[in-house]
């Protein structure tokens, strides 16, 4: 077993545990990260290769949508809220705030969180529901998901990853588990930490945006 401590680790966890007392994360969120904690643990706690060339087709992907959505749930909000906010501006992508536990105020909770770092959060009142899913997660907003052509995710249910691809949208995932239905199911997934997969997202979307639709 490792007993050191992990660089990213001990920064997050505040962050979560933080997120916890405010309300925008659960304690089952606190069980997923301890997953990709272990994960990132493997991976040397750092971006491989693979995750990076990643990046580079997810950032093309995003910039070629026409109506590009970044979804935010408890745990990212919780670690990434002003990188998040940094992509969608960068991107002129839209957030919006998705819950797979309750209670249902968390969504205006994750809204508000993330407006500190100039994000106005969609789908604190979510008005359609996405077919073939039952939980949930598949409260949408109809000004967002709804009419997305692309969906970035991240620590994220594989059920709801499947039914976005069912329904039409292009999927880009991060998630540390490669083997997780999340990563195997999306169009592209990176497989690294959020709070690592954020700005390497938006330092990949500056580099490309000056390129042709071709060239992307």
């Amino acid at each position: 077993f490792h007993t050191g401590s992990l660089s990213f680790v001990p920064e997050q966890r505040k962050m979560l545990e933080q997120g916890l007392k405010e309300g925008i994360t659960v304690p089952a969120g606190l069980i997923a990260f301890g997953r990709g904690e272990a994960l990132d643990y493997l991976l040397g706690e750092k971006t491989t290769t693979t995750a990076k060339k990643a990046a580079t087709a997810a950032a093309a992907m995003l910039l070629l949508s026409k109506k590009p959505v970044l979804s935010v749930n408890g745990n990212t909000a919780a670690i990434a809220a002003k990188e998040i906010a940094k992509l969608a501006k960068t991107l002129n992508a839209l957030v919006e705030a998705n819950i797979f536990y309750p209670p249902k105020k968390r969504r205006k909770l994750i809204a508000q969180k993330m407006k500190k770092f100039g994000a106005n959060v969609l789908g604190t009142v979510p008005t359609k529901k996405i077919p073939g899913l039952s939980s949930s997660r598949s409260l949408v907003d109809e000004k967002g998901i709804w009419v997305s052509d692309t969906v970035l995710v991240a620590i994220e249910d594989g059920d709801r990853t499947e039914a976005l691809k069912k329904n039409g949208k292009k999927v880009i995932a991060i998630d540390l588990n490669p083997k997780s239905r999340t990563a195997r199911k999306a169009d592209i997934t990176i497989v690294d930490n959020a709070v690592r997969a954020y700005p390497l997202l938006e330092k990949e979307a500056i580099r490309l945006r000056s390129k042709n639709a071709a060239e992307l």
